[in-house]
């Protein structure tokens, strides 16, 4: 059992280690000066990777990379592909990911690597970022912790215009096939390992969500302690019963007993904050807890939460300063969630305006406004599904209002306004078959809004309320690709876009099995007495990363990798579990992540699944085969 203090300085030292690549060299005049003197931002080049909106109005990642030359940016940009698109493959960003910016500053280094790579016995490199292993090639660090110059790293990062330390993060990779990686207000990654392209989201939980780590070690390979202290502040940690968190109606309850997004279910799962013992998390395993599987529905509200909160909701609305005549529309533009349109309520006078319900422009000259002064407000909110908790509901983050005074003595000045689209979701890329596709378009102040009509393929689609915002999953479309059409009605304004609607698809090779079982209407069944491998390898119609994803018995999708040591190598099913680093993986059954978890050979039938997930969002139909391990003979 750990005395308190010692805890204090347990903690102190995680928060030292986090803060480790924050920091980098002690800041200088000349800290983001390169090579000879040369501004770290001379040969640098902002690439926009998605652009969803005006950097000053969203959530901007800002990835960087340290150790590619010139001639090797073509990889640093299929890192930067890999890692986002296992992103967008991870809620809320899947949902969300229209609130994203992306940007990809590309800055050849000299040299190609970064320092210290992998040991300490190993060459420095003349790179941008000053990246390197063993938290800057110190011998009282660890392998595995990748740091960098931050005053270089923010520099570069200002160069993307509309951005600042309010609304971005950076993400910096270094060309190199070593695990390593670390957090804190920025986060690195090793570009080219196979596990790096999962640090990115979990590290974002941390600097965005204030997310902390569910493990239960500190130092790998030695089990913690005994939690000591009070109930934790963490939102995903407690030391309450199940039946404490209803009666007190605290900390998960609203989610309890529901399956886990990661696998199992919402429950009580002793360990987290580097203890073993005395502190529960909601679910077995998770993004904080192992690479690879989801944020169950705890953390995904709180990461809903810090994404929205990271933009407004309502992005213009005619001007409430001064008050407004009864003879003209109010409007509001909203954002528009890749997963759902969000709500649109009226109320006049406190009253509400059920024929504008959803509609994001009233015309206050059909209300027939009775003389005087009127309270005229717009309420708009978000209604995922990914939020119980009212206060979280009502916050900034997912409710806004705007309140105009509405005066009959005022009169609007007439004004020709030309009917335009102002923004719409991209036409340069497919959209999924599950997205919310939007168009939103001008504003007069008098006279009838702009209608939008869309079709697809060439057939009506028809809308309540809400014309700007269309609802591809509701359609319940064809595999296949399909034409999206948006048009002004009355104009000949139109946009058009490619609508994804058949997923990426996978295949799986195994080892040589004992023996095969095939039966009709049965899955196959792969018999083993030991270790086998799976590889998973995925074919789509259009370009792009694929993110291939297999679970075991039911539990908790995890994201394939190829294996940690190798990307390209196969992933390696053993009756305990590999140890890698003192980690373990793949454990075939109940699954083992440290080496203290219980190894007992799950002998009899296994059911493995795997799906896919392509760029545009669809998620692939799991598909599955069974595995049988025996006890090996003799």
């Amino acid at each position: 059992m750990k005395a308190s203090g010692r805890r204090a300085g347990v903690l102190a030292a995680a928060g030292a280690l986090l803060a480790a690549c924050v920091l980098g060299s002690t800041p200088s005049p000349a800290a983001a000066a390169g090579t000879g003197g040369t501004p770290v931002t001379a040969n640098a080049t902002v690439l926009p990777v998605q652009n969803t909106g005006p950097a000053d109005k969203r959530f901007n990642i800002v990835v960087l990379g340290d150790g590619y030359t010139a001639d090797e940016l073509p990889a640093f940009r299929a890192d930067v592909e890999k890692h986002m698109n296992v992103l967008w493959s991870t809620e809320p960003f899947a949902s969300y990911r229209s609130y994203i910016n992306v940007w990809a500053v590309e800055t050849p280094s000299p040299e190609s690597g970064v320092d210290c790579d992998p040991g300490l016995d190993a060459p420095r490199r003349d790179t941008v970022l000053d990246m390197g292993f063993w938290g800057g090639c110190n011998a009282g660090s660890v392998q595995r912790l990748l740091t960098m110059n931050s005053s270089k790293a923010s520099a570069l990062a200002d160069l993307v215009p509309g951005t600042a330390g309010s609304n971005r993060q950076i993400v910096a990779l270094a060309n190199s096939k070593t695990y390593g990686g670390a957090g804190g207000t920025y986060a690195t990654a090793s570009g080219g390992n196979a596990l790096s392209s999962l640090i990115t989201p979990h590290e974002i939980g941390h600097s965005l969500g204030g997310l902390q780590d569910e493990y239960d070690y500190y130092a790998r390979g030695v089990a913690g302690g005994t939690y000591e202290g009070g109930e934790p502040d963490s939102a995903h940690h407690t030391l309450l019963t199940e039946q404490q968190m209803k009666d007190q109606q605290a900390k998960w309850w609203r989610w309890l007993g529901e399956t886990s997004l990661s696998g199992g279910t919402i429950g009580r799962y002793e360990g987290g904050m580097y203890d073993t013992k005395g502190v529960w998390r909601p679910s077995k395993h998770s993004m904080m807890k192992t690479l690879g599987y989801a944020f169950d529905q705890v953390e995904r509200e709180v990461m809903t939460r810090a994404i929205s909160a990271k933009v407004n909701l309502i992005q213009d609305h005619t001007p409430s300063a001064d008050p407004v005549g009864a003879d003209r529309s109010v409007w509001v533009d909203t954002l528009h969630p890749v997963g759902g349109a969000l709500d649109v309520g009226w109320q006049l006078d406190g009253r509400p305006v059920r024929s504008a319900a959803g509609a994001r422009t009233l015309d206050l000259r059909a209300l027939h406004l009775r003389g005087g002064t009127h309270r005229l407000t717009a309420t708009v909110t978000d209604p995922t599904p990914f939020v119980r908790d009212p206060a979280i509901r009502a916050s900034s983050a997912l409710t806004r209002t705007v309140t105009w005074t509405v005066d009959t003595a005022v009169h609007t000045q007439q004004a020709a306004v030309a009917a335009e689209f102002t923004d719409h979701t991209a036409t340069t890329a497919p959209v999924g078959a599950s997205s919310v596709v939007y168009a939103d378009t001008s504003h007069p102040a008098t006279g009838r809004a702009p209608a939008v009509t869309w079709s697809l393929d060439g057939r009506p689609v028809h809308t309540r309320g809400n014309d700007r915002d269309l609802d591809l999953g509701a359609l319940k479309l064809r595999p296949g690709t399909h034409t999206l059409k948006a048009r002004i009605a009355g104009t000949s304004q139109q946009l058009a876009w490619t609508v994804d609607a058949t997923p990426a698809t996978a295949a799986y090779a195994l080892s040589e099995p004992l023996r095969t079982v095939s039966r009709h209407g049965k899955p196959t069944e792969y018999v083993y007495d030991g270790a086998f491998t799976m590889k998973l390898t995925a074919t789509d119609d259009q370009q792009g990363y694929v993110v291939q994803q297999f679970r075991v018995d039911g539990d908790g999708w995890y994201t394939y990798y190829g294996w940690p040591t190798d990307a390209s190598a196969p992933y390696l099913f053993t009756p305990g579990g590999t140890n890698i680093d003192n980690l373990v993986y793949g454990k075939l059954g109940k699954t083992r992540a440290v080496p203290w978890d219980d190894a007992t050979p799950d002998y009899g039938t296994h059911t493995v699944e795997y799906r896919t997930i392509d760029p545009a969002g669809n998620v692939g139909a799991a598909k599955k085969f069974l595995v049988t391990l025996v006890p090996p003979k003799g």
